[in-house]
């Protein structure tokens, strides 16, 4: 898979689709191209593969509790792939990557949600074979992950800071959480949901997120207003307009 955001400038269009393709003789016959990957959008000169969507839809399987677990879409996966690159650009601006998440912290965060995942059970992905199978079935390594979910601490670190000064969550709060959304879920798919205080902490991070989501949207829809979001192809076009946040995720 290619890298998690960007890539060089050069890649940027210089008018045309964008798309980027090679010869391949020995599956097409010589002369023949074979389209390999192409710009999906342009965020403040930053490209985005479809590559990356792609990457991002793989990435999908570690978010717990989603509502719509393997519905992705590629305008979903597009949209917050977009939302991260604009909040990491603005961590750059404000030089508000200065905060280390250690690995430390990256290998109990994903401990945890070995144990958590409802997608884990079947793989039983508190062993090391359970786990890396789970990653197989979802073309991910162990590599990939870590790097991503670094990155994604740090970014929940720098919205912590950013949105979530006074707001809290009661145990009333996590407590329906857990009956009306973790239940279900697991139920339907067929499994036992942990005990509610095993998933108390994950659920309280679920909750907070979904509480400052109506301030990091109208933030995020103000930085789209305010850069140059440009999605080349069509089949995206809906994601420009949009003013969901990534789910951070």
């Amino acid at each position: 898979m290619k890298r998690w955001l960007a890539v060089a400038m050069a890649l940027v269009l210089s008018g045309g689709a964008g798309t980027f393709a090679q010869t391949s003789a020995s599956s097409t016959g010589a002369g023949q191209f074979v389209t390999l990957d192409h710009v999906v959008a342009v965020i403040n000169g930053e490209v985005l593969l479809e590559s990356d969507v792609e990457e991002e839809m793989h990435f999908a399987a570690l978010e717990p509790f989603q509502p719509h677990a393997g519905r992705d879409t590629r305008q979903d996966a597009l949209r917050r792939l977009t939302s991260r690159v604009l909040i990491v650009q603005q961590m750059r601006q404000q030089n508000q990557f200065n905060v280390k998440v250690s690995d430390a912290d990256v290998e109990k965060s994903l401990k945890e949600l070995r144990t958590h995942l409802p997608q884990c059970l079947k793989f039983k992905c508190e062993t090391d074979a359970g786990w890396k199978a789970f990653l197989k079935a979802n073309d991910l390594t162990d590599a990939e992950v870590l790097d991503h979910w670094k990155k994604r601490l740090t970014i929940l670190d720098f919205i912590n800071v950013r949105f979530r000064a006074g707001i809290r969550t009661s145990h009333q709060d996590i407590e329906d959480y857990y009956n009306k959304s973790v239940v279900p879920e697991f139920t339907r798919q067929h499994q036992t949901a942990p005990p509610l205080k095993n998933v108390s902490s994950r659920i309280q991070e679920v909750l907070l997120q979904q509480q400052v989501n109506g301030l990091l949207r109208e933030w995020l829809q103000s930085l789209r207003e305010e850069g140059n979001v440009q999605i080349v192809d069509s089949s995206y076009a809906t994601v420009e307009k949009s003013s969901k946040p990534a789910e951070e995720d």
